[in-house]
């Protein structure tokens, strides 16, 4: 009898959520954007306004782990071009491991991070749950956006440029700068990791002001934020919507000095490593100057890494004149580690 196989940690793999997508379709009439592959959040006709709708949890980390779930499901309102307003909560604790200081800590980093976000806390689900060893927030968020302002991937035409905000690998630095304090301080030092963890806030993991500068300067054709996955999963995500390639220039994908000593010191690829904080911007090759120059001028880097081609070419890393597909992983790097 044949071995069964079981799927690794993280994201299902794209071609099993699509399937399973369009066989269990249950759209109702006023839902103008449903689930789908790079599809941040779901769009639903409120009459005068769209409501969007994301949920997203939180399972990699513990430190923090309140301003993560704020903060990841906001960003997924922002690639709608919604502004984020309401947020529920499912807060589940292990047994045998809750206190009263662990359960203080988690609402406050909640409460802390709507309050920086102009975010109301709605209401939500608490419970100390049997056979988990640590704890899982499942987040709601809500938001709104008028009509014409809507931002979805259908958009996106060939030879639109790809913009990529901050750089790579935000999240990744922080998780693991908290994860693996100890053994990161031995080989880098203390110095170095306290500014790691801090990348959690600085450079930051939301991307809400960046999507918001963005739709303010010119008509975006998309937005996309890549997070697990890393940017390579984005990418992919953000082709299929969009049912374009993508050709992305490697010397032009902007990684930051402490991705590249993490991800090298631990053997796995910054391509492929979680990358909230980073935003991918789609917008015309006429418009793209003016969005990475507005962003800049409220100091948020940007670069443009490449162009939006032909689907039949698919989603290619170019490296002077070679070009290669961008590589593809089966599940997020940091799990090798983590």
């Amino acid at each position: 009898m044949k071995p069964k196989s079981f799927y690794p940690p993280g994201k299902l793999p794209l071609e099993k959520l699509e399937t399973l997508l369009k066989q269990n379709k249950a759209f109702a009439p006023e839902i103008v954007v449903g689930p789908g592959i790079g599809r941040d959040a779901a769009v639903i006709d409120f009459g005068e306004k769209y409501l969007v709708a994301k949920t997203d949890p939180i399972t990699f980390v513990t430190d923090e782990i309140g301003y993560y779930a704020v903060n990841i499901n906001a960003n997924d309102i922002a690639c709608t071009g919604a502004r984020p307003g309401w947020f529920l909560v499912t807060v589940l604790l292990p047994e045998g491991k809750t206190d009263e200081a662990l359960v203080d800590s988690i609402f406050q980093q909640i409460s802390a991070a709507c309050r920086d976000l102009g975010i109301g806390l709605a209401g939500g689900h608490t419970e100390i749950t049997a056979g988990i060893d640590r704890p899982l927030i499942v987040g709601q968020m809500l938001g709104e956006v008028e009509k014409d302002r809507l931002v979805k991937p259908e958009r996106i035409e060939i030879g639109d440029l790809v913009i990529l905000s901050k750089g790579i690998a935000i999240e990744a630095v922080s998780i693991l700068a908290r994860e693996k304090e100890e053994e990161l301080a031995k080989k880098f030092g203390s110095l170095f990791v306290e500014k790691s963890r801090n990348f959690l806030f600085e450079p930051g993991i939301s991307v809400l002001e960046d999507a918001m500068i963005a739709a303010e300067t010119v008509p975006v054709h998309a937005f996309h934020d890549p997070t697990e996955g890393g940017l390579s999963g984005g990418l992919y995500e953000l082709a299929r919507a969009g049912l374009v390639g993508l050709a992305i220039d490697k010397n032009r994908i902007p990684i930051f000095p402490a991705t590249e000593k993490f991800c090298d010191y631990f053997h796995i690829d910054p391509f492929g490593v979680i990358a909230s904080g980073a935003l991918l911007i789609v917008t015309t090759a006429v418009d793209a100057d003016s969005v990475a120059g507005a962003l800049q001028k409220n100091k948020i880097s940007a670069e443009i890494i490449g162009e939006v081609i032909s689907p039949e070419n698919g989603v290619l890393l170019l490296n002077g004149n070679q070009s290669a597909p961008f590589p593809k992983f089966d599940r997020d790097e940091i799990t090798k580690i983590l």
